[in-house]
């Protein structure tokens, strides 16, 4: 049954109760995985592995986003100024006891490629955030596949 969050900005990545933080480098420009982030948001499932289906909504303000197992979520944008930053709020999702989360991409140069660094913030019931907690290892593993194969896919496109 899905639920409605509650509506935090853009500051809640810094304040939230449980706040996980994963970043790693690429050879990608910023600008290239920007797009690849913020305006080809339908291509998320080849290279997430866990996301099933991402589309924009609304003229892209807004996106649709299912995952493996059932969880869904639709989002609104808080952030998408090229090429640093593209963060996003869960307004309605299915996963139980969420209150409130963002999700925030940031990117910097890195020598010829990209620091991508993903931060996940939540708020929700205890038992919610016990359980949140305890998924960073899953959650880690999860960006560095898929931001390596983010990589692999822009890498073999600029060829």
């Amino acid at each position: 049954m899905a639920h409605l969050l509650r509506e935090v900005g853009i500051d809640f990545v810094g304040t939230a109760p449980v706040r996980h933080v994963f970043a790693r480098e690429i050879s990608a420009p910023p600008e290239t995985v920007y797009r690849a982030l913020a305006e080809d948001v339908a291509a998320w499932p080849q290279w997430f592995s866990a996301v099933t289906l991402a589309r924009p909504l609304d003229e892209g303000a807004r996106r649709e986003v299912r995952l493996k197992g059932g969880t869904r979520f639709e989002e609104t944008i808080l952030a998408a100024k090229s090429p640093e930053v593209y963060a996003y709020r869960v307004d309605l999702t299915n996963a139980a006891g969420a209150r409130a989360m963002v999700e925030e991409w940031r990117l910097a140069p890195a020598g010829a490629g990209t620091r991508v660094q993903w931060t996940f913030a939540v708020d929700g019931t205890a038992p919610f955030r016990f359980v949140f907690g305890l998924a960073r290892a899953g959650l880690g593993k999860a960006f560095r596949d898929a931001v390596t194969s983010l990589d692999r896919r822009l890498a073999a496109a600029a060829r």
